[in-house]
């Protein structure tokens, strides 16, 4: 005895549309799509220090832009990995994370201190960018996923 196919019973076999699902875990595909976005856009902006403040400047740039992927990054790790064995507990994960974060970023750059070569006009900028840049693609993205709010039913 074969399975029903889904397609034969909504007329659509043969038009090459499959029948969708909840996306199965979205968060590494919306990494990609944050980090290539923000890559062009920091590449121009790098490539604009460069020339009005010099290496300093682009080097300043760049510095913001990783520390804003590596501080959004680690957040879509974690969802990706919790996300699998506990879809509805990302969203915790993500509040403390996001806690864990802000004071471990801080702290570090407290403790670090300002580098002698920073341009602190261009970093700000670069991180700015960045952040803007990073939110309006992973609210598009997030906004392309699909969720299953109910089960199917059986036939």
């Amino acid at each position: 005895m074969s399975t029903p196919d889904p397609a034969a019973d909504s007329g659509i076999r043969g038009t090459g549309v499959t029948v969708s699902g909840p996306t199965a875990s979205p968060w590494l595909g919306i990494l990609a799509r944050c980090t290539l976005a923000t890559t062009v856009v920091i590449g121009v902006l790098a490539v604009v220090a460069g020339v009005l403040e010099g290496p300093e400047g682009a080097l300043s740039a760049l510095l913001g832009f990783a520390l804003v992927v590596l501080f959004f990054g680690i957040s879509l790790f974690i969802g990706h990995f919790a996300g699998k064995s506990n879809p509805s507990g990302a969203l915790g994960l993500f509040a403390v994370t996001y806690a864990i974060k802000v004071v471990g970023f801080a702290a570090v750059l407290f403790f670090l201190g300002t580098p002698d070569w920073l341009a602190r006009t261009w970093f700000f900028t670069g991180a700015v960018v960045t952040v803007m840049v990073w939110q309006a693609v992973e609210v598009f993205a997030f906004s392309r996923t699909r969720h299953q709010l109910y089960e199917d039913e059986t036939p």
